[in-house]
């Protein structure tokens, strides 16, 4: 069984500095609950690794917005002017990478791989810098793994032991984060008895996950 933490007490866990993996999709599959509770605290200088930087009303947008981040590594900032704005004036460090590879190199560091080959961005300014390898005549970059101190995850539901299941595009990179993050934090919108998730609807099992939020009230 694991205790189901208020917003604010997880918020605590995080110190300034921190690597967050935060899930989501255009903010489907983020912790809008947890990242309030991140805002109020103020941590500073954090490194946010997540599909897009959202909206800056919404998902880890607000973050941004809020001068809290130093570093993203993203495939997608389009939807966020305020990300580009501060990117441009060397206010923040954008790192671009192509989506598939981002989730690629997420899962490298969840399963222990020492990194992933792909042939996206070869002959472009995504290979500036890094090691390339020649495997039957073809070219392919070696892109580094990714793992985070925290893995801020949101879900349809959870079980009293943290078996997570998610809807919709919170598939795409929730599950994937849990295995690459050294704590886990999961805000489900309901948490629900041993057995009323079926087993083939867990996508990421309860021993994976550090802590449960508190359902919203």
């Amino acid at each position: 069984m694991k205790k189901a933490l208020k917003p604010a007490e997880a918020a605590e866990m995080i110190p300034d500095g921190a690597v967050l993996l935060v899930g989501g999709f255009m903010g489907v599959g983020s912790p809008h609950r947890l990242i309030d509770a991140i805002l109020t605290r103020g941590q500073r200088d954090l490194t946010i690794v997540n599909n897009d930087t959202a909206m800056p009303d919404r998902g880890v947008g607000r973050l941004v917005c809020a001068g809290l981040v130093s570093k993203v590594i993203t495939s997608h900032i389009g939807l966020n002017p305020v990300t580009q704005q501060k990117m441009i004036a060397g206010e923040i460090d954008v790192e671009l990478v192509p989506q598939g590879t981002l989730v690629e190199r997420i899962r490298a560091g969840g399963v222990g791989l020492g990194g992933v080959l792909t042939a996206t961005g070869v002959g472009t300014l995504v290979a500036e810098g890094k090691q390339t390898i020649e495997i039957d005549g073809e070219t392919f970059l070696i892109e580094k793994p990714i793992r985070g101190d925290f893995a801020l995850l949101a879900c349809e539901r959870a079980d009293y032991v943290g078996n997570l299941e998610y809807t919709l595009t919170a598939h795409n990179f929730n599950p994937i984060m849990a295995l690459a993050g050294e704590t886990v934090i999961a805000e489900p919108h309901h948490i629900v008895p041993l057995g009323m998730i079926p087993p083939d609807a867990v996508k990421t099992p309860g021993v994976l996950v550090d802590h449960l939020l508190e359902r919203a009230h």
